[in-house]
């Protein structure tokens, strides 16, 4: 019999439940269930945006976040390829000059490097996927 190595995230005041699987050789994710919860936790009703991991393992993260209308993530870069689904709302997405607007159902994909923000346009959710992050 193999034991397989599962890593997870600790209970904290903002999320007390159960420790939510990150790391193994299957997680299963239920996105409703995740999408709901951020909008009951605190940062959701101080911040203009929560979000929590819900995978992280070699080389690959995934992250859902919640945003208020009009919220905004300035300009940045990634270290990995990146995946962005609208699963919620409406967002603009800034890339190389130009702005893309993005409903539920769509997605873009962004290589390495390239600086980029976007701006919530109606209260959203987002899944964000980073591929190909480097060690450490």
């Amino acid at each position: 019999m193999t034991t397989e190595k599962q890593n997870a995230n600790s209970p904290t005041p903002q999320r007390p439940g159960e420790p939510h699987v990150l790391d193994a050789p299957l997680v299963e994710i239920d996105l409703t269930h995740f999408a709901r919860q951020l909008k009951t936790e605190p940062p959701w009703k101080t911040a203009d945006r929560n979000a929590v991991t819900l995978c992280k393992t070699q080389g690959l993260r995934v992250v859902m976040m919640a945003l208020h209308g009009g919220s905004e993530l300035p300009e940045h870069a990634t270290a990995g390829i990146l995946s962005l689904q609208v699963l919620e709302g409406e967002i603009r997405f800034a890339a190389q000059g130009k702005t893309y607007a993005l409903v539920q159902g769509q997605m873009l994909c962004l290589h390495k490097g390239i600086r980029h923000g976007l701006r919530a346009v109606a209260e959203s959710v987002v899944l964000l996927t980073l591929a190909g992050l480097p060690e450490g």
